[in-house]
């Protein structure tokens, strides 16, 4: 008998495209619902034609936040597909878009006509600005890290601002969708009441700056760039060593001290200018450049040991395969093999002792699946098509509780 996952049984319509929707929905499926994604004829979500890097099938951005998904092509704007749209809107649990607002209102397919039909739904909304004021704001991760503040604090302080690395903010925005989501399941769990859950890139934004929006409303001034410098903590930051950067995260004074002596240098904790962590914070600059002087000795990795067995946090400046080989190395198991056909996949982050999120099936070419769900749509109220999962050898397989 096959082990039941968190969300068996929970049907998720998923109206989403591009990052935060899908990454959400992808997150629900890998913890068990049935998640049936639609897309539109001919180009279906904006992310397969975002490439390269391309796959056998899609791009690879389409593919990460996709998996064990069934996909189906429906024309909104075609009345038999419209009606079929709304049947699936009806049956679901949830029902997860991110169209700017209003739109879907043209397709009966907005929160107050899907709860008429279906009072139970959780209807999630993914929005850039909200629904008020911003409504008419289009809304993608890149403008909102510029108008949310994000990237007035990511750079170095001489230079031009800076975006993260990754689409963060829509990444945070599909976890809060997540969280949004499950306690509204947690809440109609207790009473049978639907509801609609809110999110917007904007006040995820907002949210993720935590203590640097902290210190803007402690003292009315917005904090600038530091670069991978610390706004409150010293040495928090990239340090210098003989071949490369090594980062250095020294949480309080008894760390200072057990890090100045591994460097060699355990007068500096003695030091005025560095005895405590506001006067390392004032004295910044000095601290690091005497720091610099005494890591010029050793390589990275050397330093990087020895710090580590004293247990200084610090580690060397990973690109994104060593931190997948590092990863590996600890024995967090970061990637899925879904077989040669389809792109390996990162491993949900979450752990669940008794039930863990089971191996991923592979993301859904264009339409795979379309006559299987309208099959099941024709047939009234018939039962939920099962969660996909991975088979030995990577291909997709349903999962029935047998």
């Amino acid at each position: 008998m096959s082990r039941r996952l968190p969300l068996e049984g929970v049907l998720v319509a998923d109206f989403s495209r591009v990052l935060a929707g899908p990454l959400a929905t992808m997150t629900l499926a890998d913890l068990g619902a049935t998640v049936i994604k639609v897309e539109r004829p001919g180009s279906g979500d904006d992310t397969r034609a975002w490439g390269p890097p391309w796959t056998t099938h899609a791009s690879s951005y389409f593919e990460c936040v996709n998996r064990s998904k069934r996909s189906v092509v429906l024309d909104l704007a075609d009345p038999d597909d419209r009606a079929k749209a709304q049947e699936l809107a009806r049956r679901a649990d949830v029902v997860v878009e991110n169209f700017r607002p209003g739109v879907l209102g043209k397709y009966g397919l907005d929160y107050e006509s899907v709860r008429a039909a279906n009072p139970g739904v959780i209807y999630c909304s993914i929005t850039g600005f909200g629904r008020e004021g911003g409504a008419h704001l289009t809304g993608y991760d890149f403008v909102v890290q510029a108008v949310g503040g994000l990237m007035h604090i990511t750079g170095h302080p001489d230079g031009e601002p800076t975006k993260v690395g990754v689409a963060l903010v829509d990444v945070l925005t599909g976890k809060d969708a997540v969280i949004g989501i499950l306690a509204a399941l947690r809440h109609r769990e207790r009473t049978g009441e639907g509801q609609r859950v809110e999110v917007d890139l904007f006040s995820s934004c907002l949210g993720a700056l935590v203590n640097q929006a902290a210190g803007y409303l402690a003292t009315g001034r917005s904090p600038g760039r530091l670069g991978n410098q610390h706004p409150s903590i010293a040495p928090y930051q990239t340090l210098r060593c003989a071949d490369g950067l090594l980062a250095v995260a020294v949480g309080n004074d008894a760390q200072f001290r057990v890090f100045t002596r591994i460097l060699g240098r355990p007068e500096l904790a003695d030091d005025p200018r560095f005895a405590t962590n506001p006067a390392r914070v004032e004295h910044r600059d000095e601290l690091a450049a005497a720091l610099e002087a005494a890591l010029a000795a050793r390589r990275v990795a050397e330093w990087e040991a020895d710090l580590r067995a004293a247990g200084i946090p610090c580690g060397q400046v990973n690109d994104i395969g060593q931190a997948i080989a590092f990863a590996t190395e600890l024995g967090l198991e970061p990637v899925h093999d879904l077989g040669e056909e389809y792109l390996p996949q990162v491993r949900n982050p979450v752990r669940l002792s008794a039930t863990p999120p089971a191996a991923p099936a592979p993301p859904p070419r264009l339409g795979e699946h379309t006559d299987e769900v309208l099959a099941w749509l024709s047939t009234p109220d018939g039962p939920l098509p099962p969660p996909l999962r991975a088979a030995a050898g990577g291909a997709a397989r349903q999962e029935n509780d047998e």
